[in-house]
């Protein structure tokens, strides 16, 4: 799946930027960056959703490969076990990709429990691999009334948390009803321009990263610590 520009009529084509991969040093074959989107709403009209689906084209059209994951099935966290098929499609995804997207409307200052529930059913680490370690991460929301930011402060926690390399670009659609088409595509606005940002900072990020997201996220505790475990069976080898 592809998005051609002239499948985006907002944007100034003479000032669409794809970014270009030797710019950033990256040299050999180049792949198409993987993106997984999330969004926090089962609304059947969400707006969170029509977002990360503007965001999904424009990677397209910059590049990269998408996939949106729908929460719509997926059980509450503890209420059912990891192997429940919601939560293997969701996992299976957060694997396959090597950057996210995270869109949520905010309510009652803070991320929705869709959304919320989504990043809770991804765990810190499967096994010897921490599937979320090193991944580019972009942050959005979308406000039912005047522009807020506690939904991505709160997003940018856990991006943290996970060990993600969260960029510092993000987007805030205030009353985003407003701010779509009765074909459910987004209006030309100073929001819209913000998304085309975020989501070429995310590409660059992403391009910018791949390879050695290892490296920068290598910790001289963790290093220590594997250290003292090799020792102690070492150790117990010997007796």
């Amino acid at each position: 799946m592809s998005t051609d520009i002239k499948d985006l009529p907002n944007l100034v084509g003479e000032q669409f930027l794809v970014p270009d991969p030797h710019a950033l040093g990256v040299s050999g074959p180049i792949q198409a960056p993987k993106i997984l989107l999330l969004y926090g709403s089962l609304r059947q009209r969400s707006f969170s959703r029509l977002v990360t689906e503007e965001a999904a084209r424009l990677l397209q059209a910059m590049g990269a490969e998408t996939r949106t994951s729908n929460p719509s099935g997926l059980p509450l966290p503890d209420d059912a076990d990891e192997t429940h098929p919601k939560v293997q499609e969701l996992r299976e995804l957060v694997q396959w990709c090597e950057g996210m997207v995270w869109c949520s409307p905010e309510r009652h200052g803070a991320m929705t429990s869709v959304m919320k529930a989504q990043i809770d059913w991804i765990p810190l680490s499967i096994g010897a691999v921490r599937p979320t370690q090193g991944k580019t991460l972009a942050v959005m929301q979308v406000c039912g009334g005047s522009q807020s930011f506690n939904a991505v402060n709160q997003m940018r926690i856990l991006g943290r948390w996970m060990r993600m390399l969260t960029i510092p670009n993000q987007s805030s659609v205030a009353k985003a009803f407003l701010e779509f088409d009765d074909n459910d595509r987004m209006k030309p606005s100073s929001y819209y321009n913000r998304i085309v940002d975020v989501m070429e900072e995310l590409m660059k990020f992403t391009l910018l990263t791949r390879g050695c997201s290892d490296y920068l996220t290598n910790r001289y505790s963790e290093r220590v610590e594997s250290a003292e475990q090799l020792s102690a069976r070492v150790s117990q080898r010997a007796l």
